[in-house]
């Protein structure tokens, strides 16, 4: 079977769009691709410095290589950091393989840790824990989405860049919805130009398996071993399921993405909130204490 565009080998079907191309066009796709949604959403200005998250899996690698090549062409600058969380084992392995690549690429990369910012590891606070219902993954999306502002303003980034793609998307939607949480549903919407300090997902309208093969095809180093807290939440159930619908109904991820943009505009708009400073750390927060110093409250009080 040959490409549709240059007629070489083929190597990737892509079924909701019917395209069959070789390796170099269909990487090509991805760059045109992730480069086409940040120009329609502005996630990136001229000359400014892009903090990019970089954990070592597969989305991260493969958005530091893409934010890489579109430098050399367009001007920004890139800088690479990686949070440490503390799990014993497996943040080793990923930084040894995200400081390998950072160099190949000759971009900085800087380590930020939960330890030193939060004086927990991610492990110390789940053995703080006695309520359950407290998951892995909500103690760890607060902590990393506050390291993350802090590495992003200690080094004088304009835009923290991070690998999330469609397939996360749509599981982060299903979450917030189940959950009744409808104030993130809000938050998903891709403009965040009103923003002090813009968070960007350049990836987010690329689906994960071509995430994988893009990884592959361009033979780029990623950590394959999960997390080991990650069967805790509720998202890897949610990802199979959206796996098997897009199986039988091609193009129904797809479909579902651009309900959910709608969606989230309509709830950013009404629930609109004047932005206050934490009476603890004084962080902007909406409310009079942030997510993160009444987390850890929650877990030093138990």
């Amino acid at each position: 079977m040959s490409c549709d565009k240059c007629q070489k080998q083929a190597a990737y079907t892509r079924k909701y769009s019917g395209e069959t191309l070789c390796s170099e066009c269909f990487s090509n796709s991805i760059l045109h691709k992730a480069a086409k949604t940040i120009s329609k959403h502005k996630m990136i200005r001229n000359n400014e410095l892009v903090c990019v998250a970089v954990s070592g899996g597969k989305d991260s690698l493969v958005l530091l290589d893409v934010l890489n090549k579109m430098s050399k062409t367009h001007n920004f600058r890139l800088m690479a950091v990686t949070i440490d969380e503390g799990i014993p084992g497996y943040r080793d392995e990923a930084l040894k393989i995200v400081e390998s690549f950072c160099t190949k690429l000759n971009v900085q990369h800087r380590v930020f840790s939960y330890k030193k910012l939060f004086d927990l590891t991610l492990e110390e606070s789940l053995q703080l824990r006695n309520d359950q219902k407290l998951s892995s993954c909500s103690i760890c999306g607060t902590f990393r989405r506050r390291a993350l502002d802090h590495a992003a303003k200690s080094i004088n980034a304009n835009v923290i860049a991070t690998g999330h793609n469609l397939d996360d998307v749509l599981q982060t939607f299903l979450i917030n919805t189940l959950s009744g949480d409808t104030t993130k549903i809000g938050w998903m919407d891709p403009d965040t130009s009103s923003n002090k300090l813009r968070k960007i997902k350049p990836l987010s309208e690329i689906y994960e398996s071509e995430i994988v093969f893009y990884a592959f095809t361009n033979n780029l180093p990623f950590q394959t071993e999960p997390c080991p807290h990650m069967d805790e939440g509720i998202r890897t159930e949610l990802r199979e399921f959206l796996n098997s619908l897009e199986s039988n109904h091609t193009g129904i991820k797809n479909n579902m993405y651009s309900s959910i943009m709608k969606i989230s505009q309509f709830t950013k708009q009404a629930e609109q909130k004047e932005k206050r400073k934490c009476s603890i750390c004084g962080n902007e927060c909406s409310g009079n204490v942030c997510s993160v110093c009444k987390m850890i409250t929650r877990l030093t009080k138990e």
